[in-house]
């Protein structure tokens, strides 16, 4: 039984044109979370499923093993579990029966190995079936429904301090590790007993856009991650 990083990377991306393959740090983005895998000590395979021939070829430079997605699970409408389903059955077809799947988003590269192998520890100490990261958030949120306008996680008329309130916390995407058993019955990366891996708040952003690529490259310049 093995553990098994899938790394989705579709070529197709419309906001940032080759977004998965610009260099970041001197690195093409996909590359960041390949080297975090490859640094992870309870990691055993490392796949990058994607359309793309050019993404294909980095990622094999960076010893990355490849799964070829068809092209209609490359689309912007499909889903990040189709690619995951579509990795798996290919994967356990070269006999491979892996005991986790960690799936990392290529949009998130400030998680480091060590931050996988602690999220695989914490997964197997609480005997959960599925993990998601996180990071604390200690924002007022609201939203409106049917023209109203509402607190969401907190009552405005008997305001309390931040600090007063209880802990939440913000999914961000970095880090999901699920038992296969997950994604073939439920369709979907978590299930089950699910565990939440608290990592920084600095950590958590998420690369969508031009500026976003600009200050995690500050970010990564002056280690402040």
């Amino acid at each position: 039984m093995e553990i098994v990083v899938v790394i989705p990377a579709r070529g197709g991306s419309k906001g940032i044109p080759g977004k998965n393959i610009r260099p970041l740090a001197d690195k093409p983005l996909v590359a960041h979370s390949i080297l975090d895998a490859q640094e992870a000590q309870l990691v055993d395979r490392i796949y990058v499923t994607t359309d793309d021939p050019e993404i294909s070829s980095v990622s094999r430079s960076y010893r990355a093993e490849i799964i070829q997605r068809p092209i209609e699970l490359a689309t912007d409408t499909a889903s990040s579990e189709s690619a995951l389903i579509h990795a798996l059955t290919e994967i356990e077809k070269t006999g491979i029966k892996p005991e986790l799947i960690v799936f990392l988003q290529c949009t998130s590269p400030l998680r480091t190995g060590s931050d996988i192998d602690h999220a695989i520890e914490q997964l197997r100490s609480e005997n959960a079936d599925s993990l998601l990261s996180v990071s604390p958030t200690h924002r007022f949120l609201w939203h409106q429904v049917n023209g109203v306008t509402e607190s969401i996680n907190y009552d405005y008329r008997q305001r309390q301090r931040r600090q007063d309130m209880n802990p939440q916390y913000m999914e961000n995407g970095s880090i999901y590790i699920f038992k296969p058993w997950v994604l073939k019955e439920l369709n979907n990366r978590l299930g089950g007993k699910i565990s939440m891996f608290v990592m920084n708040e600095e950590q958590s952003y998420d690369i969508d856009s031009l500026n976003d690529f600009e200050y995690v490259e500050f970010l990564l310049s002056k280690q402040l991650v």
